[in-house]
């Protein structure tokens, strides 16, 4: 392998790993904080690709409005799955929560079909975006620079909005003992459906910046769901650079593994959270009570 097919692969593993970095970032701020296994999360992320393609080639607005309206879309529809029906399960076992966040993947996907059908599409790179860049030896296209520049942006905005604001200790608290945080004075079931209104809205976002690299198709959201556990489990659940150091992971297995063992690069990710679950069960970052 030389040098220029070295960093041209090493860019699209890192562009691949910050997508996929967006996307997990939400289900583990989710389980972090809510201890809900949302296994609608993937659903969310293709909903946000679906809002993406429809307000650009339906509506003919900018690739940027569609990727905020991809985040609001999905931040209004979790805000009603949480207030209607899952504020009513955080007491109850994680069974019971995860046949609840099952059974909204079934709706969900029923009404994407009936909303845009079993057609794919496909959304185009934004024009500011759509040439290349010579780094170093190597090209590499303008998005997946872009890519590999909002995901380190993103985990240090979370980094800071958790551990440097006063919004970021209620978030940690709620997450050790809601019941004082509540006799404080404090309104939990509002920080919750914060939570998981900003969770979803960033499968949202994630989904809206993967639609330009991928083709949107009924069924993309079981892959996906698969791949943001597979990173939370490496990084150890509930944990923001473990997320991150697991996405990279991710990233890079599957980018080379696609070339060096091209029969085997959907199993390496399976392999790498096997490898890591056999060394330490919580995570690469997790803490072991994390893994109760």
């Amino acid at each position: 392998m030389t040098l220029t097919v070295f960093l041209t692969n090493t860019f699209y593993a890192l562009a691949l790993a910050m997508n996929m970095f967006v996307i997990a970032s939400g289900l583990n701020l989710i389980f972090g904080v809510l201890r809900v296994i949302n296994f609608a999360h993937g659903m969310f992320y293709m909903f946000g690709a679906y809002i993406i393609f429809t307000v650009t080639k339906t509506w003919g607005a900018p690739f940027w409005v569609g990727v905020l309206a991809s985040g609001a879309g999905l931040a209004v529809i979790a805000l009603v799955i949480e207030r209607f029906l899952l504020r009513r399960l955080y007491d109850k076992e994680h069974l019971m929560q995860l046949l609840f966040t099952f059974a909204i993947v079934l709706l969900m996907s029923d009404a994407a079909k009936m909303i845009w059908g079993t057609d794919q599409y496909s959304v185009g790179y934004p024009p500011a975006l759509r040439g290349a860049v010579r780094l170093g030896p190597t090209i590499v296209p303008q998005y997946l620079v872009f890519l590999c520049v909002v995901g380190p942006l993103l985990a240090i905005a979370m980094w800071l909005a958790v551990d440097r604001t006063r919004w970021g200790r209620i978030v940690r608290a709620a997450t050790q003992d809601r019941e004082m945080l509540s006799a404080l004075g404090v309104n939990v079931p509002a920080v919750y459906a914060m939570v998981f209104t900003i969770g979803s809205a960033l499968a949202g976002i994630g989904g809206a910046l993967a639609a330009p690299r991928i083709a949107l198709a009924p069924g993309m959201d079981a892959t996906i769901i698969n791949e943001c556990f597979i990173i939370v489990i490496i990084g150890g659940l509930g944990n923001l650079w473990g997320s991150f150091l697991g996405a990279l992971a991710f990233g890079f297995v599957v980018q080379f593994g696609t070339i060096f063992v091209p029969n085997w690069q959907d199993v390496l990710p399976y392999l790498l959270m096997l490898a890591v679950l056999l060394i330490r069960p919580w995570g690469l970052l997790g803490r072991p009570e994390l893994s109760r």
